[in-house]
């Protein structure tokens, strides 16, 4: 499969992001009594006293690389200890990314080698906090970021990795937000320095990241967005704010981008990979910025295809300096995972996103929901 009929692929797999919701717990049955007459008579016994039930939570646990069935749902025993600075979250929701599908096929480098528990946002309750917890407490409503691990109905994670669920937010909503929105934020405005009367172009625009961000670029005055997405998608990409809808299994998004803006595009964000990095920088026009944060190309799938990884690492981009100062154009790498370190820069950008959720400017699309079973 060519890298241009790939995220044809991959579109399927991007749009909306799916939440996993765990299940209730089944009730305890109320213990049995004795009559009321017996009840009422002192007695002496020998039985012992049931002992305390083991503390268990379930979890999707991804057991190796591969297929959908190389995820399965397990039950973990034992009470999780808080460090200092850490907090327990009863999880209510739990997001699934894109780069959790590259994580099930091995080509996701900031989770760690099977059995581990996958996930990178969740929302739910705060259920137990450690020593040096000050800004959090039992019965806060959270939203979690981690590099993995929260795709389970108990999670622990430092108290700054969470967020507090503003009045109204659903805990769907909230599992949906951190990942897609902060990506969407940190891209457009910390390296596209968007402003207004701009063009972007959105790859992937039914998608998680695509809807964040076309919500983001309507926050800017007369901002141009392209996207690309199937033609079924067309008509909710741009009711959501998408100028130019696309459809890059039938047409060359390249050729329809130039018939309206021929001189390019001031943003490029691409999340493809390949030898659609080649033709984003080259659709970028003098001071034009390209923002590179995937490689979805690379999928092709529910498995690993070494076909598919290899053409892209094949027509991987690569620039000489001279090149950008001579096209005063500008390339950015971005990937949420290795900023893990860098919370209070993700902090201000989450701060800013959930202002404009309370002013109604944003608001995360839910696709569906689904419980661990399934």
């Amino acid at each position: 499969m060519s890298g241009e009929d790939a995220p044809a692929q991959q579109q399927n797999a991007v749009d909306q992001k799916q939440d996993t919701k765990p299940a209730e717990e089944p009730k305890a049955e109320p213990p049995k009594t004795e009559s009321a007459e017996a009840a009422a008579t002192p007695a002496v016994t020998t039985e012992k006293a049931p002992e305390e039930e083991t503390f268990t939570y379930r979890s999707l646990v991804l057991t190796g690389y591969g297929g959908y069935d190389k995820v399965k749902l397990q039950v973990k025993k034992g009470k999780p200890v808080l460090k200092a600075g850490e907090v327990m979250v009863r999880v209510k929701v739990c997001g699934l990314n894109f780069a959790d599908l590259m994580a099930r096929q091995g080509l996701y480098d900031r989770l760690p080698s099977p059995p581990v528990t996958p996930g990178m946002e969740c929302s739910g309750v705060v259920e137990a906090v450690g020593e040096e917890v000050t800004d959090r407490k039992v019965g806060d409503k959270v939203m979690v970021l981690n590099r993995f691990g929260l795709w389970q109905e108990v999670a622990v994670v430092p108290a700054g990795h969470t967020f507090l669920i503003p009045e109204g937010m659903s805990f769907e909503e909230a599992a949906a937000l951190s990942v897609n929105y902060i990506t969407a934020y940190l891209m457009l405005f910390d390296f596209g320095n968007l402003r207004p009367n701009q063009s972007v172009l959105i790859h992937a625009a039914a998608g998680g990241v695509g809807i964040a961000a076309t919500q983001l670029c309507k926050t800017v005055k007369d901002v141009t967005v392209f996207g690309t997405a199937s033609a079924s998608k067309h008509e909710a990409i741009s009711q959501g704010g998408v100028t130019h809808a696309i459809d890059y299994r039938t047409r060359d998004y390249v050729e329809e981008v130039r018939k309206i803006s021929p001189k390019g595009l001031d943003i490029v964000l691409d999340p493809l990979g390949g030898s659609d990095t080649h033709k984003a920088y080259n659709l970028l026009k003098p001071m034009g910025k390209l923002i590179t944060y995937g490689a979805a190309n690379m999928l092709a799938g529910q498995r690993k295809n070494l076909i598919a990884v290899a053409k892209n690492w094949y027509h991987q981009f690569s620039i000489h300096t001279l090149s950008l100062i001579q096209g005063n154009k500008s390339v950015c790498g971005f990937h949420l995972g290795y900023l893990d370190g860098e919370m209070e820069l993700i902090t201000q950008a989450m701060n800013t996103i959930l202002d404009l959720y309370k002013q109604g400017k944003v608001k995360p699309r839910i696709d569906s929901t689904w419980h661990l079973e399934q």
